[in-house]
C-alpha cells in the first residue's frame, strides 16, 4: 500500500474548512528551559474537544448520498466515535457507534447526546469491532475506521500544515500513538514539507500495539489494558492497511511511558499551562518532565518543539482524583 500524500492533506484542509477549528499553538514555558522552546497544538479548542472531528469530517465529506443515506458506523475508544456522531448529525446521515466496555462512561454519554446510536460490546477495540463488521456486512452501513482510512489520515494531517505554518522553525514534533492515524497524517505533512523534522511517537506502555507490531516487524494483537490515556487503546488490526508503513517509514523514534509519568503530566499541564486535558493528550509533556527521558532522547530532541495536546473529554472526577493525588492507582508503582 503506497503512502498518502500531501496532496491529500491540502484536499482535506479544503473540505474541512468552516467544519473544523484552526487551532492555537501556545508557547508553554513550564516546558521549556534557555535552550529549549515548546508550543502546545491544542486541539482541545475543537468543536468535539479533540483531533478526530478533522478526519472524521474529511471522510464524511467524501461519501456520495447514497453512502450516506447508508448510515456510517465505527469502533471507537471515544473520541472519533464522538467526532463521526457530530460530523453525521451535520450532514443528516445515522452513525452507529461501537465501543468496548472500558471505554469511559462520560465519552459514551457523550456520543448519545450527539444522537448516535451507542453498542458496547466486549472488553477491546478488536471485539467491537466485530460489531461493525457485522454491522456493514448484514445492513450496508459505511465503515470510517478511527485511523487506518486515507480520508481519516489526510484530515488528522491538516494539523501538520498548521503547525509548519505558524511556526516554520519547528524541529521536533511529539505525538501520541496508539493506531497511529495521527502520527501518520502530520509525520506525512510535516516530513514532505521539511524533510529533516524529527517525529517522536508516545504511547503508554501498557497495551502499547503499535509499539509492538514495530518490534515484531508486523502488525500483531496486544491485551488492552486499562490506561490514564485511555483514548490511545486498541490495537492496530492485523490487516492494517495504511499506518503500520506510514509510522514506521516516518516515524524517528518512540517512547513508552509509566502510568505514574502520564498522571503527573495531567497534573503539570493543569497547575502549571491551566490546561483539562485528558492523559492521552499530555504524553508529550511526560516525556519533557522527566530528565532522565529527556537524556536518553539525546539529539533526537531538537530546541524548537510541538507537542499535540489532542483532546480534553476525561471524566472530570477521574481527572480531579488525578489532580489531588487521591487517584492512587496511578500513584503507585505500575503493574
Amino acid at each position: 500500500m503506497s503512502l498518502i500524500d500531501l496532496a491529500a492533506v491540502y484536499r482535506a484542509r479544503r473540505a474541512i474548512a468552516g467544519r473544523v477549528t484552526r487551532t492555537p499553538l501556545i508557547p508553554a514555558f513550564s516546558l521549556g528551559d534557555e535552550h529549549t522552546e515548546v508550543r502546545l497544538k491544542l486541539e482541545t479548542t475543537q468543536p468535539t474537544g479533540a483531533f478526530k472531528l478533522r478526519g472524521a469530517v474529511n471522510a464524511l465529506a467524501n461519501l456520495s448520498e447514497e453512502q450516506l443515506a447508508r448510515g456510517v458506523v465505527c469502533a471507537s475508544t471515544g473520541n472519533h466515535g464522538r467526532a463521526l456522531a457530530w460530523g453525521a448529525s451535520q450532514l443528516g446521515a445515522r452513525a452507529t457507534i461501537c465501543m468496548s466496555s472500558l471505554v469511559p462512561q462520560n465519552k459514551v454519554e457523550a456520543i448519545r447526546a450527539l444522537g448516535a446510536d451507542v453498542r458496547i460490546h466486549g472488553r477491546s477495540q478488536d471485539e467491537a469491532q466485530q460489531l461493525v463488521d457485522k454491522l456493514v456486512a448484514e445492513q450496508g452501513m459505511n465503515e470510517i475506521p478511527p485511523f487506518d482510512h486515507a480520508d481519516v489520515i489526510a484530515g488528522q494531517g491538516t494539523i501538520g500544515l498548521e503547525i509548519l505554518e505558524d511556526w516554520p522553525e519547528v524541529d521536533t514534533l511529539i505525538i501520541g500513538l496508539s493506531g497511529g492515524g495521527l502520527l501518520s497524517g502530520i509525520a506525512l505533512a510535516a516530513k514532505a514539507i521539511k524533510p529533516d523534522i524529527r517525529i517522536i511517537g508516545v504511547s503508554p506502555r501498557r497495551g502499547a500495539a503499535m509499539a509492538a507490531s514495530l518490534q515484531a516487524g508486523k502488525p500483531v494483537e496486544v491485551e488492552e489494558l486499562e490506561t490514564l490515556a485511555d483514548s490511545l487503546g486498541g490495537g492496530i488490526g492485523l490487516d492494517n492497511r495504511y499506518t503500520y508503513e506510514h509510522v514506521s517509514s516516518l516515524m524517528d523514534a518512540y517512547v513508552l511511558l509509566e502510568e505514574r509519568e502520564i498522571a503527573a503530566s495531567m497534573r503539570h499541564l493543569y497547575r502549571h499551562e491551566q490546561l483539562v486535558a485528558e492523559g492521552a493528550s499530555t504524553l508529550g509533556a511526560a516525556l519533557l518532565l522527566e530528565p532522565e527521558r529527556r537524556r536518553e532522547m539525546g539529539a533526537k530532541l531538537g530546541s524548537k518543539i510541538a507537542i499535540i495536546v489532542s483532546g480534553r473529554n476525561v471524566d472530570m472526577d477521574a481527572f480531579t482524583a488525578v489532580i489531588d493525588g487521591s487517584h492512587s492507582a496511578w500513584n503507585s508503582e505500575d503493574s
